[in-house]
């Protein structure tokens, strides 16, 4: 395992571990520690090359309908590489299979409430997070909750791999529950 990879899955840890302690639910640590998540999940996923439009293209984390990060994920994105890729962060009111996002964080709207943007993205090769705190009932791969003050993150990796995603063993060990 690589040292950024090995970094990374420590913070990942840590994050679980300390997760958002006694913070309310969408108190600005939780929301720190959910931001963390978005690009910290990104070196234990593989994408098919179809999911870049060519080898130095950044890794793009879309922001879908309500932002609940604002610049908290900006902060926390600036200045990271995966795999040598600058990650970027893109807000847009829709998504869909040509968005050209790599993660998709689904807070849904009026326009496109969480369910319609992920049939949206559908099979393409785009990693979906879904908030248990912004709507109970949908999940995207990776499904993030409030359980006793720290956030935690199940996984669906038979929808990940319908959509053409690989998400390291590494990372299934430490979600609390993983759909096969």
């Amino acid at each position: 395992m690589s040292t950024s990879r090995r970094a990374t899955l420590l913070t990942l840890t840590a994050l679980l571990v300390l997760g958002s302690g006694a913070a309310k639910a969408d108190g600005p640590l939780e929301l720190a520690v959910k931001a963390t998540y978005l690009y910290k999940l990104a070196p234990f996923v593989t994408w098919p090359a179809s999911a870049w439009t060519d080898p130095s293209a950044p890794l793009v984390i879309c922001v879908q309908g309500k932002d609940p990060f604002g610049p908290v994920l900006d902060r926390a994105i600036a200045g990271q590489k995966i795999d040598g890729r600058p990650v970027v962060v893109r807000r847009l009111p829709h998504v869909d299979s040509s968005s050209g996002c790599q993660i998709a964080y689904i807070g849904g709207s009026d326009t496109q409430p969480e369910p319609a943007a992920l049939h949206e993205i559908g099979k393409a090769p785009v990693l979906t997070v879904t908030d248990q705190e912004r709507g109970a009932g949908v999940a995207g791969d990776v499904h993030l909750v409030l359980m006793d003050g720290r956030v935690r993150f199940l996984i669906d990796n038979g929808q990940a791999q319908q959509q053409g995603l690989s998400i390291s063993s590494k990372l299934l060990a430490l979600a609390l529950k993983v759909r096969r």
